[in-house]
């Protein structure tokens, strides 16, 4: 069949370079709609109708971008630079076993980023933090919440602990424990995969996942050198799946009190574009697994340190 769109002698160059621009987006387009029906149809435990019709691929704001940016979100304080290139970063921790498949992609043209080093890091089932153990889990670590009546007086002096949340600035490791971390490239398809567990939750924030996407650097014996960041964000889990794993050792045990993702001052509210992990489980056996995906829409000449 001809294409009648296509570039002809007849045109200016400028011409032809617009028009074959404008072919590459919108196949581009096509590509990633095709993606999110796929999605549709991961979901087992009954909320593919309200997941999946929400296509993967949607008109940004930005003129000429093919995708949706994901929202760029704090980093929080509990980063440790990429010391860990893995991608099972369980080791001892237990939990509900968490397949996680995140796309990395160019917004404006849709197309992968390959070898970029993707880092992901969240607490354990009882809300802990490793490098912070010792932080408590009012903060993200582990620890005793605080007893009796709150203080009445003003308090004074600088703070030295992150807000509720764990929103503020960077705080140095109290300990060498690194489980659930790890950074890993993404393939020739922009995707990479890691084997974790179903994160807990802890004072403050609902259940997340931090994520980072660096680009532009070397690939070495040493690890990930070089380049910059381009998108900080985090992962989110719908409600259903949170109150499933509550049922579930060890996260039965976690008695803090949970925030709802509803109730989160950090989720923007903008499903899978905010961070919405598209999930797959089997709603009678969440125990036996998860299976988590999500494309990220990301200016790969932009730095975002979060």
């Amino acid at each position: 069949m001809t294409d009648t769109h296509a570039p002809t002698d007849a045109q200016s160059p400028e011409e032809r370079r617009k028009l074959a621009r404008r072919t590459v987006l919108a196949a581009g387009s096509v590509a990633v709609t095709a993606v999110g029906v796929g999605s549709a149809f991961a979901a087992s435990d009954g909320t593919a109708a309200e997941q999946g019709t929400q296509a993967a691929a949607s008109p940004s704001s930005s003129a000429g971008a093919c995708y949706t940016l994901t929202s760029e979100l704090v980093e929080g304080p509990y980063y440790i630079d990429a010391d860990k290139l893995r991608q099972d970063v369980t080791e001892d921790q237990e939990g509900i076993p968490l397949h996680l498949t995140l796309k990395v992609i160019d917004a404006e043209t849709c197309r992968p980023l390959r070898n970029a080093a993707v880092d992901i890091w969240h607490c354990n089932a009882s809300g802990v933090y490793s490098g912070y153990e010792e932080v408590g889990s009012g903060g993200g670590g582990g620890g005793t919440p605080p007893t009796g009546p709150p203080p009445t007086d003003v308090p004074t002096g600088t703070p030295t602990g992150p807000p509720p949340g764990g929103g503020g600035g960077h705080q140095e490791p109290t300990d060498d424990t690194r489980y659930l971390r790890g950074t890993w490239h993404t393939d020739r398809h922009g995707q990479v995969t890691f084997r974790t567990v179903f994160p807990g939750w802890y004072q403050g924030r609902c259940v997340h996942i931090h994520v980072k996407v660096h680009v532009d650097g070397e690939w070495t014996d040493a690890g990930y050198e070089g380049g910059h960041t381009c998108h900080t964000g985090q992962l989110f889990f719908d409600e259903k799946s949170v109150l499933l794993s509550a049922e579930v050792e060890p996260y039965a045990s976690n008695t803090t009190t949970r925030t709802t993702l509803d109730g989160d001052s950090i989720y923007p509210d903008n499903g899978h574009e905010g961070g919405l992990l598209y999930l797959r489980y089997d709603r009678h056996h969440i125990a036996r697994g998860v299976r988590g995906h999500l494309t990220l829409g990301v200016e790969p000449d932009e730095t975002s340190n979060g």
